[in-house]
């Protein structure tokens, strides 16, 4: 049984253990930034597939990117916009960020706020976190924490109990977009539609 209470799933995560949680799309199969490459051994997942940095805020965020002032000004408009929320910003990666994390590609990172309680009372204890869905690589994503438990039994899943109140997630992954330069190339449409107006260009 690896269903574990919200107190042990903080502990195990900041130990360095793979931990799993809800958040406002799909759930999510999480490690700390250094330990990122369980996710990959653990989801059979090919190397040239990032991870996805996902913390409680946008300060927390920030140091992991780097960028001209009027490029973090725009970044940072667009995450106003939409955080917390289903949008992931592929942006320039600073030193900070450790290369598990996108192995292939180090410079640039994936991230997100996610808008769930549960999923920012967790990050917010932790700190960012490496995450993606909880499922085989190229299979679709695992909805529940039951199945989470069934597929992977080793991993430290929320107790059912822990989240009563929590609004499930809509099941549709994050849209991602792209930081070119210049403006914003969507890699991915998912759970938000995005607005991308002439004033998120530099």
């Amino acid at each position: 049984m690896t269903q574990v209470s919200l107190e042990n799933l903080i502990v195990g995560a900041r130990a360095g253990l793979l931990v799993s949680f809800l958040t406002d799309t799909v759930p999510a199969l999480a490690a700390i930034p250094e330990k990122a490459a369980l996710i990959f051994a653990e989801k059979q997942r090919s190397q040239d597939k990032p991870l996805i940095l996902m913390a409680a805020s946008a300060e927390d965020l920030w140091p992991y990117v780097k960028g001209s002032k009027n490029e973090y000004k725009v970044w940072q408009e667009l995450a106003n916009k939409y955080w917390p929320g289903g949008l992931t910003l592929v942006l320039p990666a600073s030193e900070r960020l450790p290369k598990v994390m996108n192995p292939i590609d180090p410079t640039t990172i994936g991230i997100r706020v996610p808008n769930s309680a549960i999923a920012q009372t967790i990050l917010a204890q932790t700190g960012p976190l490496a995450t993606t869905s909880a499922n085989f690589s190229g299979q679709p994503p695992l909805q529940t924490m039951t199945e989470i438990e069934i597929q992977f039994p080793q991993i430290l899943t929320l107790a059912t109990t822990e989240y009563q109140s929590e609004i499930p997630g809509m099941g549709i992954p994050s849209t991602v977009a792209k930081w070119t330069g210049i403006n914003w190339q969507i890699l991915r449409q998912g759970a938000i539609e995005l607005d991308l107006s002439s004033d998120n260009q530099v």
